[in-house]
């Protein structure tokens, strides 16, 4: 037991005495390192000074150096100033110089103009006596004061301007007329070449022919019956007169005259006429007449080159086959109207297309005036309206007779071709009684002219020849005559193409030898 005590006390006193050694050795190693790391420091910071030091020597001498070239420089710079300034300085100098030598100049020029201005005063002073007295001399001599001197010679200057102006005005008329008249007939000529329609004479009747009187019995009907029915149903009137083998429909809807003629022709190659048979085929005729007129609408359309148009538009077309003005066949006129506008309108560089669409539907509103109010123009605006035409085609068709303002080349295109159509020789048929007023018209505004003797219009009022009063109107005057009478006809007449003013004046010189 003892020696197991002591066993641990020197056990213990070991572990004491190591932990001691180990405790020093430690401390003494590791004053070392700390030593050793001190000394590495202390080296470290002495190398970062002496690097600072020489980068700051560095940077010291870079400094002097740009310093030194930007100092260079500036003085080379300051001493290229100063020499532009000095050339400046001696520009000016020189300039000054030479403004003064001109102002100099310039005083004597005015003191020269001055003294010539003062002799000029002096001298005419002298002019104006002088004047003053040859025109007193003047004066005496002729017998005229200045006032009528004047006058006459305003009169004189006045007759040779207006003679002259009349060789103008002659000149002028007749090299624009040449030129006009050439090109005009280039594109009108060509345009009727190519463009070629029949017409139709118009009539308010339609004769139906029997194959023998005894059919006119037949067609009458016991107690009249059949000749009702048929004018009730087709609202024509028939007309049964003495006229051998034939029977007359009148009305002015040639639709419903057509109607009338196709079923009676109908029932008499049929033979069996009553009231029940007569509808029948008056129902007939009216569907092959419609069927007849949107064949012909759509023919137009085809003819002219026009697409897209609305049918109903196109069955308004086919009624115009049965439709006339004044012996022209309306539907064959809208169609050489339409050829016509779109060739002229292709030879000018226009809207080709426009010009034949506004040509072909310019009289559309005649399908309708008879059972429409208003006029064909006005009908016609509401129809392309209501089927939606454009702006531009509704008023090429409405300016066509003046009606409304025309507001493209194209609608005056329209109104030029619709009058060449109509104006041809043969195209229409007008009354004698309107034939002879538009004579006497054209002579009345001709012989209320003053200056005017007799007139006298000839081919068909497509020319006036005029009489001038030699004592009133001389040579150079009847230009102006002519000019005033064509304006008055212009503006008071109505008519289709042009009239041709031929004004004549004639001076005799009668003597007799005794």
């Amino acid at each position: 037991m003892p020696d197991i005590v002591i066993y641990i006390i020197v056990g213990a006193v070991c572990l004491i005495l190591g932990l001691l050694i180990g405790y020093i050795l430690r401390k003494a190693l590791g004053e070392k390192a700390i030593g050793s790391a001190e000394q590495k420091a202390q080296n470290l910071i002495l190398d970062a000074e002496n690097k600072a030091q020489t980068i700051k020597k560095e940077v010291l001498i870079e400094a002097k150096e740009e310093a030194h070239r930007v100092r260079s420089d500036v003085e080379r710079e300051m001493k290229e100033r100063r020499n532009e300034i000095h050339k400046s300085e001696r520009r000016l100098v020189q300039k000054e110089e030479a403004i003064d030598k001109k102002l100099e100049n310039i005083e004597k020029k005015e003191e020269s103009i001055a003294s010539k201005e003062r002799g000029l005063s002096n001298k005419q002073s002298e002019l104006d006596k002088i004047i003053a007295k040859e025109m007193n001399e003047l004066e005496r001599i002729s017998g005229y004061s200045i006032e009528e001197a004047k006058e006459i010679l305003l009169a004189n200057t006045e007759k040779e301007i207006r003679h002259e102006a009349s060789v103008m005005i002659k000149d002028i008329e007749y090299k624009a007329k040449e030129e006009a008249d050439r090109k005009a007939k280039e594109i009108i000529t060509g345009a009727i070449q190519r463009c070629a329609a029949d017409h139709v004479a118009e009539s308010t009747v339609s004769v139906v022919n029997l194959p023998n009187d005894e059919m006119k019995g037949r067609i009458i009907g016991r107690e009249g019956r059949n000749i009702r029915a048929i004018e009730t149903q087709t609202g024509v009137d028939l007309i049964i007169d003495d006229t051998p083998e034939a029977v007359i429909l009148s009305a002015f809807d040639p639709v419903r005259r057509e109607i009338a003629r196709l079923a009676l022709e109908k029932l008499i190659v049929d033979g069996r006429i009553h009231p029940a048979r007569i509808e029948e085929m008056i129902e007939k005729a009216r569907k092959e007449v419609d069927a007849n007129i949107k064949d012909a609408g759509e023919q137009a359309t085809f003819e002219v080159g026009i697409h897209n148009l609305h049918p109903e538009l196109i069955k308004l077309l086919g009624r115009l086959r049965y439709r006339t003005s004044y012996g022209q066949n309306v539907l064959k006129h809208s169609i050489e109207v339409a050829h016509l506008s779109g060739l002229m309108a292709g030879e000018l560089g226009l809207d080709e297309k426009l010009a034949r669409r506004a040509g072909l539907l310019h009289d559309i509103g005649k399908a309708l005036d008879h059972e429409v109010e208003g006029t064909h123009v006005d009908i016609g605006i509401d129809i392309l309206k209501k089927y939606k035409e454009t702006d531009a085609v509704i008023n090429a068709m409405a300016a066509h007779h003046g009606d409304y303002e025309p507001k493209s080349m194209e609608a005056v295109l329209i109104a030029a071709a619709d009058a060449l159509s109509a104006a041809r020789p043969g195209a229409r048929r007008e009354t004698l009684e309107t034939y002879i007023k538009r004579l006497k018209e054209l002579e009345e505004i001709a012989d209320t002219t003053p200056g005017v003797e007799k007139s006298f219009a000839i081919q068909a009022g497509r020319e006036i020849r005029i009489v001038a009063r030699p004592e009133q109107v001389n040579d150079d005057e009847i230009v102006f005559l002519a000019r005033d009478i064509s304006k008055k006809i212009e503006s008071e007449l109505e008519y289709p193409g042009q009239i041709k003013v031929n004004v004549i004046r004639e001076t005799r010189a009668i003597d007799y030898a005794k």
